[in-house]
């Protein structure tokens, strides 16, 4: 049964990682072909292990630790990798915390793409949602504020959990804003002029890394979702990774053609974040739920999107309103 479930989780894991993160490949593949070969290289070869060891596997010690500051940082990083039964106890007493505000997160990440950016529309509702993303900050408000009024009165920790999730998303969707802003400068070619040579492209480097550890939050913070296992999520999202690397060394545009896998990635992530908002609540799901889930939406987006391919309908939705 735990190797059953070891398969399952990882499969889920792969499955979201992948998925969510082809907007990080085909980002990736369009600055790396304005890129010399010496500094692809680097990238395709230092960059995957900085993304899989580092930032994939950095990142859920700091949040193990974050969550359980009592371990300590030795503690945290022996809890991830033993079965220590009071390190064990620690994170699961620190588990609805984590939940709730990685459940935060993961919903406000889809709200924002529902209602704020541009897509391929398939679900109904889908095209009417676009059009009102200056709408999305006052949707977010009246969600935090219901959570931190109802969660005050529960357990104070748990409204600091609700408001953490929303400061990292914002954090992060500035850090993105950033991202997405130098990389359309490389693609229009409005960088600036003194940045030639080797240091216009040590500056590429730094941007392909601030954007793989941008991305990569989703993927890290939606793994609590599937598993507490940290050498799990390690696994499943560095496999994750390398499929990702895969893509974006391949020919992105035939990825393109996949036009509702964003889609199927973001009703992922919204069901990740309501699984995980409810175990925070200390609902208790089953464990396949997660994983089940995943894999299921991502399929059926997956055929939706095959389907388009077949049928030549590449309509998309109009570009949302500026917020």
């Amino acid at each position: 049964m735990d190797i059953l479930y070891a398969v399952v989780v990882i499969i889920g894991l792969v499955a979201f990682e992948t998925v969510a993160s082809i907007d990080n490949a085909i980002i990736n593949a369009d600055i790396l072909s304005t890129m010399k070969a010496w500094a692809r290289r680097w990238f395709l070869t230092w960059g995957l292990i900085i993304a899989v060891f580092g930032v994939r596997g950095l990142l859920p010690w700091a949040i193990i630790w974050a969550s359980a500051p009592s371990l300590g940082p030795i503690g945290a990083l022996t809890a991830t990798f033993s079965g220590d039964e009071t390190a064990a106890l620690a994170i699961e007493q620190s588990a609805p915390f984590l939940l709730l505000a990685g459940g935060v997160f993961m919903i406000f990440l889809f709200l924002h793409w529902f209602m704020a950016e541009q897509k391929n529309c398939i679900v109904p509702g889908e095209l009417a949602f676009s059009k009102t993303g200056p709408w999305f900050y006052a949707a977010a408000a009246i969600i935090l504020l219901a959570l931190v009024y109802v969660t005050v009165q529960i357990n104070p920790f748990l409204a600091v959990a609700a408001v953490a999730g929303s400061a990292i998303f914002f954090i992060m969707q500035g850090f993105r804003l950033f991202a997405d802003a130098k990389s359309l400068e490389l693609e229009k070619g409005t960088v600036d002029p003194n940045e030639t040579g080797h240091k216009s492209e040590i500056s590429k480097l730094m941007l392909l890394e601030v954007i793989d550890a941008t991305f990569s939050i989703d993927g890290v913070v939606g793994a609590f979702a599937f598993t507490m296992s940290v050498p799990l999520i390690l696994i499943g999202n560095g496999l994750g990774a390398l499929v990702v690397r895969e893509l974006t060394i391949r020919n992105v545009d035939s990825i393109r053609k996949y036009a509702y896998l964003k889609n199927g990635a973001m009703y992922s992530i919204f069901c990740l974040g309501i699984v995980m908002c409810s175990e925070g609540f200390g609902l208790e799901l089953p464990i396949w739920l997660a994983p089940l889930l995943t894999v299921s939406i991502v399929s059926v987006f997956f055929w939706l999107s095959l389907r388009r391919i077949k049928r030549h309908d590449y309509g998309a939705c109009p570009a949302p309103r500026k917020e």
